[in-house]
């Protein structure tokens, strides 16, 4: 693996580039407002990181992971990023997204919507069900008792490998929830949403930057995503 692409510099994008740089992956970060405004994350990361726009991210990299508001996925760069595997770390919020009829619907689901605009690449949904602290924290060498797990759904086999060698390196291991249409399984008020990995969920909205973790297996994972039903996304507020 050469470079792994990140389009969005939040809390999600920059917790993943830390642990790809540890990891000793070498990264490329984009977001909304220019490369100029990454030099402290870039030289927080080292010679391992740069930064340039979405677009120029989009075709240095191997591999892209997106992680920006729903309500802008239409500016993904879909040209440079056709053959590659994405990995969409979104989640609809309508507070902050607008309303999306067809997911309100369900219709469709949030990756789904991704993979129908990024139409020529691998779509592979994850890291949307872990808070950005819980990633540093929770993360584990290969094999570690402790080891906690995150999903994954992508409709195409292959990326999905590819996905889960990328999240191994970072420190989790994968559970394949299915094609991008079982995606919802893991999003917002499912059993395998981010309280999962709290060692205190009643308090996570109050600690969830400070929460210490809690360790969830692969097997552990694989039962949430079972006894998953489909929250009604449109009662959702949040």
């Amino acid at each position: 693996m050469s470079t792994l692409g990140i389009i969005g510099s939040g809390n999600i994008g920059s917790a993943i580039a830390r642990l790809a740089v540890a990891a000793g992956i070498d990264v490329t970060i984009a977001n909304s407002r220019g490369p100029e405004t990454l030099a402290d994350l870039v030289a927080e990361l080292g010679p391992r990181a740069t930064a340039g726009t979405a677009s120029e991210v989009a075709a240095l990299s191997d591999h892209v992971v997106v992680s920006i508001p729903l309500q802008n996925y239409l500016q993904l760069p879909a040209e440079p990023l056709a053959g590659k595997v994405v990995l969409d770390t979104i989640n609809y919020y309508p507070y902050r997204d607008g309303r999306i009829a067809e997911l309100d619907s369900e219709q469709t689901t949030t990756s789904e919507l991704v993979q129908a605009h990024l139409v020529d690449a691998h779509v592979v949904k994850a890291f949307n069900n872990i808070l950005a602290h819980h990633i540093p924290v929770l993360a584990r060498p290969a094999g570690a008792d402790d080891r906690s797990a995150l999903p994954i759904a992508g409709d195409d086999a292959r990326a999905k490998e590819i996905a889960a060698s990328l999240i191994d390196r970072l420190g989790f291991d994968a559970v394949d929830a299915g094609k991008l249409a079982q995606g919802w399984r893991f999003e917002p008020e499912t059993p395998a949403y981010t309280p999962a990995y709290a060692a205190d969920p009643a308090s996570l909205a109050e600690n969830f930057q400070t929460d210490p973790g809690i360790a969830l297996s692969a097997d552990s994972l694989r039962a949430l995503l079972a006894d998953a039903h489909r929250p009604p996304v449109a009662d959702r507020e949040f």
